[in-house]
C-alpha cells in the first residue's frame, strides 16, 4: 500500500516544497493549510489532496485528520511544519501576541499530534517529525518568544519519543538553520512598533546582521529541507535530532568546541550587543 504523509503549513516555503518532494517519490500527501484554494502545488496526479487546517482551531484539526484518513486510509508520517517567527524585545510584546505565538508554534503541534496519535497507535506504526529551529537549540537575540516556543517543541519531541517508542511510533525533531524562504517577511511578526524605543539600537544592530546574511550560500533551500525531511521519514532510524544546514552544523560544533559561555560572548560580539 502506498505510504501517506500529512504535512501542516503547506502554503509556501518548506511545507510546499515538502509536498512536492513526497509526491514525486510516489507518496500520498495530505497537504494542510488554512486556505486550500491558494495551494501552490498541482494535485492533478491524484497523489496530493489539500485539506483546510488551522492548527489553532481544534475542530479544524480533527476534521482535517479525519478527512485525510478517509481519503487515503492511513497516515504513516506526520510533519508538523506550521509556524511563524515573533521578533523583537520581550518587554514590548503584548499578551495577545505571546499567546498567538504559542498557540501556533506549540499548542498547534500538540493538537495535530494528539489527533493523529490514535490512528498511529492502532496500527503500531508511524513517524512524527516536528520542525523546530536552530533557535530551539541556540537562542538568537530578540527572538526570546520564538526561541521559547521552539525550545518547547524540542523538549516535547524528546520526551514524546520515549513514551511512543514502545508503541512502534518514532519521533524526530528538525533544527534547521537559515532557510531561503520568506520567513523574515510574511512569516515574521514584530513585538514592537516604530523603531522599538529603548531597544532601537539593539534592534538595528541585530536586523543589520540578519540582512547582511540574507541570501548567503549558507542558507538551505526549501527543497533541501524537503529532501532532509523525506530522508528522516524513511531512514528507519531512532535518531531524534536533525540539525540541518551548514550554518546550523557549524554553530553546534562551535558550541561543542568552545563551550556555552564562550559561545554566548561570541554571539553578543557578532550582533554588537557586548556590554
Amino acid at each position: 500500500m502506498t505510504s501517506t504523509v500529512l504535512i501542516t503549513g503547506c502554503s509556501s516555503g518548506i511545507g510546499a516544497a515538502t509536498v512536492k518532494h513526497f509526491a514525486s517519490q510516489g507518496w500520498n500527501v495530505a497537504a494542510t493549510l488554512r486556505n486550500p484554494a491558494a495551494a501552490p502545488f498541482d494535485d492533478s496526479a491524484g497523489k496530493v489532496a489539500s485539506f483546510a487546517l488551522d492548527v489553532t482551531d481544534p475542530h479544524s484539526v480533527a476534521a482535517a485528520v479525519a478527512q485525510a484518513v478517509e481519503r487515503f486510509g492511513q497516515i504513516d508520517v506526520l510533519i508538523n511544519n506550521a509556524g511563524y517567527g515573533l521578533f523583537g524585545p520581550f518587554e514590548s510584546a503584548t499578551q495577545e501576541v505571546i499567546e498567538r505565538q504559542f498557540q501556533t508554534n506549540v499548542f498547534g503541534v500538540f493538537a495535530v499530534t494528539r489527533a493523529v496519535l490514535p490512528h498511529m497507535r492502532e496500527r503500531a506504526s508511524g513517524v512524527i517529525i516536528n520542525v523546530a529551529s536552530l533557535t530551539g537549540l541556540v537562542a538568537m537575540p530578540l527572538y526570546s518568544l520564538y526561541a521559547a516556543s521552539k525550545f518547547a517543541v524540542v523538549g516535547f519531541s524528546e520526551s514524546l519519543s520515549h513514551e511512543l517508542g514502545p508503541l512502534g511510533i518514532r519521533v524526530k525533531v528538525f533544527a534547521p538553520g537559515a532557510v531561503a524562504t520568506d520567513f523574515s517577511g510574511r512569516s515574521l511578526v514584530r513585538t514592537f512598533e516604530g523603531d522599538g524605543g529603548p531597544y532601537a539600537q539593539s534592534i538595528g544592530k541585530v536586523m543589520g546582521v540578519f540582512a547582511a546574511n540574507r541570501g548567503t550560500s549558507n542558507a538551505s533551500t526549501p527543497e533541501q529541507l524537503a529532501q532532509a525531511l523525506y530522508d528522516a521519514a524513511t531512514d528507519g532510524s531512532a535518531q531524534l535530532r536533525y540539525v540541518i544546514g551548514e550554518d546550523a552544523k557549524a554553530l553546534m560544533q562551535t558550541r561543542k568546541d568552545i563551550g556555552e559561555e564562550a559561545l554566548m560572548g561570541a554571539m553578543r560580539q557578532r550582533f554588537g550587543l557586548a556590554g
